[in-house]
């Protein structure tokens, strides 16, 4: 009987190719995982949610007596996790070069994951910096100094994310800035063989609370066309828990922006206001505002999620990240006092600018799960990580061509669980 090896050659090949992919992750490897891991099903559809975590505030009472207080209220908000699109790497030979070229099939394959988990990233990336809600530093000032990644924490700390995982994840020419800088900073040599995760540490164990590391699949954004990068809230924003429990995304009406202006997918915006106009963080927990290291509020800053084009008088409805909550129960609150009409409102940065931040985040912040593929009508096999990551590779063939063909497809699903936990970094 003649040799016959279509029956395993989608494992063997399949085998190298998890294992290189397992090798070139970075950002995947940071953020939860396990959440909405086997939600994804014939019957759950594009989305999946889960309950956000409740928040409550405490009072004092110089006798214990609380019947003239308001009880904290349970509202339930949802996290969504949206599936996205497929990510696939499609190569195709023929069987003239099967036979006399391909001695070394799995090999000759594996770049085909470097591409994978490449756009895996780089989307995921894009998707985070849209959604993020905190921001460090002026856009299109480098990072050049390790204060500027220990401004990311302070903000951090000073809103009240809980310590744990904290990342921040910088692009390699901004390593290259810090490096004179990074003294007994350096990740552990010892080993000769390292995977891409183990190569991205910058410093070790951490610097700051966080751990520092580089990717080079960080996104960018090209900023606002808008000279005139200056305008007011044209009405009161909806500053209830309630509106935004679901979303975490606000709706800025404004005004006074450049003419026919587009603000642009992860522009930046903040509050500018000075004295009784100042919007400034708080820390989530004792609702205090928050100060810099100069003694002066920190002001409130938003990330934009979708491009708008604003009218002739610069007037339209900016949506972003991270809304500015404000009630009387303070129960939910995220900013010192509420925005009104009039407020100044920035667009941060120079117009058309592009940016590459550096990112910031909690591993709570983001949440990433993969839906298992079903197979096709052909030889498939299908691996999944420890950590959930599924890959679907297809070995099938056009046999009037006499081409044979492969497919690996991985298809990824991406939340915010919590754009307080997240931010975009510059240098000062």
């Amino acid at each position: 009987m003649a040799n016959d090896l279509t029956s395993n050659i989608t494992r063997k090949v399949l085998r190298a190719f998890i294992i290189a992919i397992e090798k070139q992750r970075v950002l995947t490897k940071t953020v939860n995982t396990q959440t909405f891991q086997g939600k994804f099903n014939p019957s759950s559809g594009d989305y999946v949610d889960i309950k956000r975590p409740h928040q409550y505030k405490s009072s004092r009472t110089a006798t214990g007596d609380i019947s003239a207080l308001s009880p904290n209220d349970i509202i339930a908000g949802k996290a969504t996790a949206q599936v996205q699109n497929y990510i696939t790497v499609a190569i195709e030979w023929t069987n003239k070069e099967e036979a006399l070229e391909l001695d070394q099939l799995e090999e000759i394959l594996r770049p085909a994951a470097e591409e994978c988990i490449t756009e895996l990233e780089t989307s995921f990336c894009d998707f985070m910096i849209t959604n993020a809600g905190l921001s460090t530093g002026t856009p299109g000032t480098a990072i050049d100094a390790w204060s500027d990644v220990a401004a990311q924490m302070s903000l951090m700390k000073s809103i009240g994310v809980p310590m744990g995982e904290i990342y921040s994840v910088m692009n390699p020419f901004t390593v290259q800035n810090l490096a004179s800088a990074q003294t007994g900073l350096s990740a552990d040599p010892s080993r000769l063989v390292q995977t891409a995760w183990e190569l991205a540490q910058i410093s070790a164990p951490m610097f700051a609370g966080l751990r520092a590391i580089s990717s080079n699949s960080l996104s960018t954004w090209t900023s606002s066309d808008a000279s005139d990068r200056s305008g007011t809230l044209s009405g009161d924003p909806d500053v209830t828990y309630l509106t935004h429990k679901d979303t975490m995304r606000q709706t800025l009406p404004v005004t006074a922006f450049g003419a026919n202006a587009t603000i642009k997918r992860g522009d930046i915006v903040e509050f500018s206001g000075t004295g009784a106009l100042a919007r400034s963080y708080i820390h989530q927990k004792t609702r205090q505002p928050i100060f810099d290291g100069s003694g002066n509020f920190v002001p409130f800053r938003a990330s934009v999620v979708a491009d708008v084009t604003l009218g002739a008088s610069g007037e339209g409805n900016i949506v972003v990240s991270g809304p500015a909550i404000y009630e009387a129960s303070t129960q939910y609150n995220t900013i010192n006092a509420a925005p009104v009409t009039g407020d100044v409102i920035d667009v941060l940065g120079a117009a058309d600018g592009i940016y590459q931040p550096a990112l910031f985040y909690h591993k709570e912040a983001f949440a990433i799960a993969y839906v298992k593929l079903p197979k096709l009508y052909s030889t498939d096999t299908i691996a999944v990580t420890s950590d959930g990551l599924s890959i679907r590779c297809s070995k099938y063939s056009d046999g009037d061509k006499n081409e044979q063909k492969i497919r690996f497809d991985l298809l990824p699903a991406f939340a915010c669980l919590n754009p307080f936990y997240a931010g975009k970094g510059f240098g000062y």
